[in-house]
């Protein structure tokens, strides 16, 4: 794969299948359902405060973003947060992560966002590189 392969851009209606697909394979504590999925895609899509992006190679989607844009009080304004970030495993270390976090900086910076955040405790090593730094702890609790 060579960059001019490389499309980054926002999620369409059309991608429900793939990114559908990546989901499932991104999913750990909870199993993606397909109508839970179908209901909250469209609301996603429309919804100015939160950008879906796909990687798409070759008219094929091979990965995908899902962040937020939100206000907070201790931050003197929004701040972004990365709910999930997927990248197919057979195209993994080609750069698509990469292009896909810089996309939602740049839309980050745009609504202008004090800073971009994510819990994961995956590829630690990728998210260093791009200046990200530990900052703390994440405590979770299943409602459901």
């Amino acid at each position: 794969m060579t960059a001019d392969d490389l499309l980054i851009r926002r999620a369409e209606k059309s991608d429900a299948d793939e990114v559908f697909a990546l989901a499932r394979e991104f999913g750990l504590t909870f199993q993606p359902e397909r109508g839970a999925f179908d209901a909250a895609l469209p609301a996603l899509l429309a919804n100015d405060d939160a950008l879906l992006l796909t990687a798409v190679v070759n008219g094929h989607v091979h990965g995908y973003l899902l962040g937020f844009v939100h206000l907070t009080l201790f931050a003197n304004g929004p701040v972004a947060w990365v709910e999930e970030a997927m990248v197919q495993s057979g195209s993994r270390r080609q750069g698509l992560g990469r292009a896909l976090l810089e996309e939602f900086e740049r839309w980050a910076r745009s609504r202008e966002a004090g800073y971009v955040a994510m819990a994961t405790r995956r590829a630690p090593e990728f998210y260093h590189a791009l200046g990200y730094e530990a900052s703390a702890t994440f405590f979770r609790k299943v409602l459901r």
